[in-house]
């Protein structure tokens, strides 16, 4: 494998590969800074190089991994692709459907696969949710609510040249915090077709980008969902979905299933005057609590379906294509403030 980009995310990724030792091997690691790539290779494994395209001509690698900031993912990975490499790539894909696209092109001409790190499907508190949905035992799903509340201070968008820009960055809260939270209501409500939404920086300076964005999407089923990220909620609290039907619903809280309740098949949903706290109840009550081992083990079980997809022994569970629609209700945020009307996503 090489690895491209040895910045904090590029080195969890070293982390999950060390782990899989039995099954890959780190040969090169890629990154402008040679001195970083050296010390990611001393600690994991591979040689240090400063690009991408160093790497390949002096070692061979079946497998990318592109840790690179956002607006470079697409160039490395097409870069990677035209060399019959597989990727896997860091989250979002790019940051425009149209790079996107062209990544989707690149990787149909290459005949290869590519994942994009969506770690949370690969949740235990995801999957039981949305296994559940696929059963049918939330009814109709009416809403869903996406909501990111985070702290970022202005140190962190100072770290680096490449933060808070739009060429790089490609968004601010939504784009790069709320990415997998909104990756994950897609997954559960299905096909966006429209958004309308509200940004703001508030609380930052010196950055491009929103420190808060506010939004509601209309899904092909007619369902509703709301969209709220946020890196300027002092002192930061948790990512949270819930999926809501007429049958049931779901939140998951900080990647555990805080609440599950699903109306059993032959029984009728009562009328309730107030909400209820109970956990768990009917439906997949018995499956439904998060191990929070599986929880921390959410990359290496998304290394390990790539490696599957590549034997043939599992199917991939996300590739561009999953991507792009995120990528499209968060592009489509950003032209509704911009322009103060309602995007169609179709």
């Amino acid at each position: 494998m090489a690895l491209v980009g040895a910045g904090v995310i590029g080195t969890h990724h070293g982390q999950v590969i060390s782990q899989l030792a039995d099954r890959l091997e780190l040969a090169a690691v890629a990154d402008l800074d040679l001195g970083r790539a050296q010390r990611l290779a001393d600690e994991h494994g591979g040689r240090p190089f400063a690009s991408l395209t160093d790497a390949l001509a002096d070692v061979d690698v079946d497998i990318v991994v592109v840790c690179t900031p956002t607006g470079r993912h697409g160039e490395v990975a097409i870069e990677a692709l035209a060399a019959g490499k597989h990727v896997i790539v860091e989250k979002p894909a790019e940051i425009t459907v149209g790079r996107t696209d062209e990544m989707i092109e690149a990787q149909q001409k290459a005949g290869t696969l590519v994942t994009v790190i969506s770690q949370h499907r690969f949740d235990r508190a995801t999957e039981v949710t949305l296994a559940a949905i696929d059963r049918g035992e939330l009814g109709r799903l009416t809403s869903g609510i996406a909501s990111i509340d985070w702290w970022r201070g202005q140190s962190y968008y100072d770290s680096g040249d490449w933060r808070g820009t739009w060429e790089l960055d490609g968004g601010g809260a939504l784009m790069n915090q709320g990415v997998h939270t909104v990756d994950l209501l897609v997954a559960a409500m299905g096909r966006p077709v429209e958004v309308f939404a509200y940004t703001g920086t508030l609380a930052h300076e010196r950055i491009e980008v929103e420190d808060v964005a506010v939004g509601v999407v209309r899904f092909d089923s007619g369902a509703l969902g709301v969209l709220h990220a946020t890196t300027a909620a002092y002192p930061g609290l948790s990512a949270r979905l819930q999926v809501h039907g007429d049958r049931g619903s779901a939140v998951i809280d900080n990647d555990e299933l805080a609440f599950f309740h699903a109306t059993p098949a032959g029984s009728e949903p009562e009328d309730k005057l107030m909400g209820t706290t109970q956990a768990t109840s009917g439906g997949s009550a018995a499956t439904a609590s998060s191990n929070p081992g599986q929880l921390s083990d959410a990359h290496r079980l998304q290394y390990l379906n790539f490696l599957g997809a590549l034997d043939g022994t599992q199917q991939l569970r996300v590739d561009l294509e999953t991507n792009r629609q995120s990528i499209a209700v968060i592009t489509g945020v950003y032209e509704s403030a911009r322009t103060g009307r309602p995007v169609s996503l179709r």
